[in-house]
């Protein structure tokens, strides 16, 4: 008998009940699956398309790249975005950097950096960089199987920003170590929440294992495509070395800074 075709099933409710329950489960585990944000690099400078198991991530006010300057747009326009959850020295680098040389981002922090390091955060806002939710306590958020509970991790960075500077917390979000799913998007998107995701990042978080500054400013340049959302950390040391001739360079190529409130503005 064919479970999935319900026309075969004859006088046998209880078969019936097993094949939605059946299917429920399977858009259930579907929802609640754990994914991990990735976006494959290509050296022809055009913008990469997420595969659709993840591309789902637009309906949900999830951004990855800048559609309003796409490949056939003659304005030239990449977001800096930072994950920023505690400072080793490199932060304050990375601001004088950014200062000198008039380009403005978006950092992305947790409750430690904000408590341990609140003149950094109070810098950040008051040189018209964007401060945004990394969540409270950088956890899983594809764990957590209620929105009140999903709400509370980002609702207690919310009051202690508040509390700190005086401010609303802008409503931008970026999920710990890229991780989402349906459901943790449909959380956020009815929190109010713009989802930040990346088109183009690289492995420069381990503070032990820092990729070359050649390597990293090729991986970083030879990428690179009109309304580019860059991540980086910025405890990174080879950041230090690399982001102001990889802000010189994007210049010379013709490309402006934009913010997240313009990517995401309707």
């Amino acid at each position: 008998m064919n479970f999935f075709n319900p026309s075969s099933v004859i006088f046998d409710g209880k078969i019936i009940i097993i094949v939605i329950e059946t299917f429920k489960i399977y858009i259930d585990i579907f929802a609640a699956s754990s994914l991990n944000w990735y976006c494959k690099r290509n050296n022809t400078h055009s913008q990469p398309i997420a595969n659709d198991d993840i591309g789902f991530v637009e309906k949900y006010d999830g951004y990855y790249i800048d559609r309003k300057h796409g490949d056939q747009c003659n304005e030239k326009v990449v977001y800096l975005t930072f994950d920023a959850g505690y400072e080793n020295g490199n932060i304050s680098k990375i601001l004088d950097i950014l200062h000198e040389e008039n380009v403005k981002g978006a950092f992305f922090i947790l409750n430690h950096i904000l408590n341990a390091n609140t003149a950094l955060i109070l810098r950040m806002i008051n040189e018209g960089h964007i401060v945004a939710n990394h969540s409270a306590h950088h956890k899983d958020m594809t764990k957590i199987n209620s929105i009140d509970e999903f709400a509370i991790e980002l609702r207690t960075l919310e009051d202690l920003y508040k509390e700190k500077t005086g401010k609303n917390m802008p409503k931008y979000f970026r999920p710990p170590e890229g991780r989402f799913n349906q459901q943790s998007m449909a959380y956020a998107q009815s929190l109010g929440y713009k989802t930040i995701f990346w088109s183009i990042a690289y492995a420069d978080w381990d503070n032990n294992a820092q990729p070359s500054p050649k390597v990293a400013k090729a991986k970083i340049l030879d990428n690179i495509h009109n309304g580019a959302i860059i991540l980086l950390h910025p405890t990174s040391t080879t950041n230090t070395i690399i982001l102001r001739d990889v802000i010189k360079d994007l210049k010379a190529m013709g490309y402006r800074f934009g913010t997240l409130d313009e990517l995401c503005k309707d």
